[in-house]
């Protein structure tokens, strides 16, 4: 049974920990990072960096595969060597002189799967592409794979020099149709949103365009995006399939798509994914683009959101408004499942370790999330089941959005979280 941490347990447990974030919160400014000029390092263009990430739950690796240079560099141009959230990944960028000009957080799929039986006995290699601005001089790229105790588990360091005659250019011609659905208050701070049509015949656009909209309408429906709606430009691509609908392997259904989509990935029926992420982005070249929301014409229960790697939702169940902003709760913030069933405990997070997630936590170190509304907000407080366990893992609210379809809105945590990377995007 899920229970609640009386407030008495929780204000012992916040003496106990005060100094500590005293002292933490002494590091954080003094170790503050000199902000970066964009123009200073880097052109208006985008380097596009493909790897493989390879290996099996003892041992991992990175591999680079190809490089791309895109028109136009979409993705931030404030808190250059800053990320919102730590994430489960890392690539950083570095002068010649060492110094760090550009640094993104994100999560893969290959992470995810480490913590599956299948990752004992089998290796498997997934596909990763990462956006970095073009720079002008020579810089040493580094990438960094996190495991689930916060540690490098393992990590790839090479060298970029930008008059490479190997970095091919993409995205100049040929570019798949798109149509500008808003567009934003500052179009140099904003966050950029490309909708992708996945599985869906020429013929249907329309239908894929009705979805956008849908989609739209029910992600501006919650704060703190509905207050913030002028900060985001948003995109969506035509890009046509040539079978309707998207793979279901558990039903024996296989289709040819535009990113090649499917169900029941890791085995589980309802998790919707892609791995192949060079299609995807190659579908998006051109186009202006930092967050993917991809849409699966398909009425089959199912979504999946990683951060900083795509959302991917169905869109004709009944449920698709609730899960398609769900899922961007994971992908744009960083946001952690707040739900936990008996029959899939999944071992994501150790009970001796703080998720770097905003809206869990282990007890760990409590005071670095939601301490601050313990005796503010009666509803706040520590609900034990979390992370897909039942048990160790605890959530700020009840009830919310990251936890229930049923919730009709994001709980004050999430909330906040949220409009911390909105003001990350948007504000120096």
């Amino acid at each position: 049974m899920k229970r609640l941490i009386k407030r008495p347990y929780i204000r012992e447990m916040f003496r106990t920990t005060i100094q500590r974030g005293i002292l933490l919160l002494f590091a954080a400014c003094c170790c503050t990072s000199q902000a970066q000029d964009f123009s200073t390092y880097f052109t208006d263009r985008t380097l596009r960096l493909d790897y493989s990430l390879v290996g099996n739950a003892q041992q991992q690796a990175i591999a680079l595969d190809e490089l791309y240079s895109l028109p136009n560099w979409w993705g931030k141009r404030i808190h250059l060597s800053e990320t919102p959230v730590e994430g489960n990944a890392q690539v950083k960028v570095f002068s010649t002189t060492g110094e760090l000009i550009y640094k993104q957080s994100f999560s893969t799929l290959f992470q995810e799967w480490l913590s599956y039986p299948e990752a004992q006995t089998v290796n498997r290699s997934f596909e990763q592409v990462l956006l970095v601005p073009y720079p002008k001089d020579s810089v040493r790229i580094q990438v960094e794979l996190y495991n689930n105790r916060r540690e490098v588990m393992t990590q790839l360091s090479h060298i970029i020099h930008p008059s490479d005659i190997l970095i091919h250019p993409i995205g100049e011609t040929s570019v798949q149709p798109y149509r500008i659905i808003q567009q934003p208050k500052d179009s140099l701070h904003c966050v950029n949103i490309a909708f992708v049509a996945e599985g869906y015949q020429e013929h249907e656009m329309k239908t894929f365009l009705a979805d956008v909209d849908t989609a739209l309408v029910a992600l501006f429906a919650h704060e703190p995006f509905k207050s913030n709606r002028d900060a985001f430009r948003i995109v969506a691509v035509e890009s046509p399939s040539q079978d309707t609908g998207v793979s279901e392997p558990g039903n024996h259904l296989w289709r040819h798509t535009a990113v090649g989509s499917q169900f029941d990935t890791f085995y589980m029926p309802r998790y919707l994914t892609t791995l192949h992420m060079k299609q995807l982005h190659n579908t998006l070249a051109g186009i202006p683009y930092d967050h993917i929301i991809v849409l699966a014409n398909t009425s089959h229960y199912g979504g999946g959101g990683i951060l900083n790697f795509y959302n991917l939702s169905m869109t004709h169940h009944r449920l698709y408004k609730q899960v398609v902003v769900h899922e961007f709760g994971h992908s744009f913030a960083g946001l952690a499942d707040e739900y936990a069933y008996e029959n899939e405990q999944i071992p994501m997070y150790p009970h001796d370790v703080e998720p770097w997630e905003p809206n869990i936590t282990t007890l760990v170190n409590f005071y670095s999330k939601w301490s601050d509304l313990i005796g503010q907000d009666p509803e706040a407080g520590l609900y034990e089941g979390a992370g897909y366990n039942t048990e160790g893992i605890y959530r700020p609210y009840f009830d919310c959005r990251m936890r229930t379809n049923e919730n009709p809105e994001f709980c004050p945590v999430c909330r906040q979280a949220i409009q911390h990377v909105i003001d990350f995007y948007t504000k120096p």
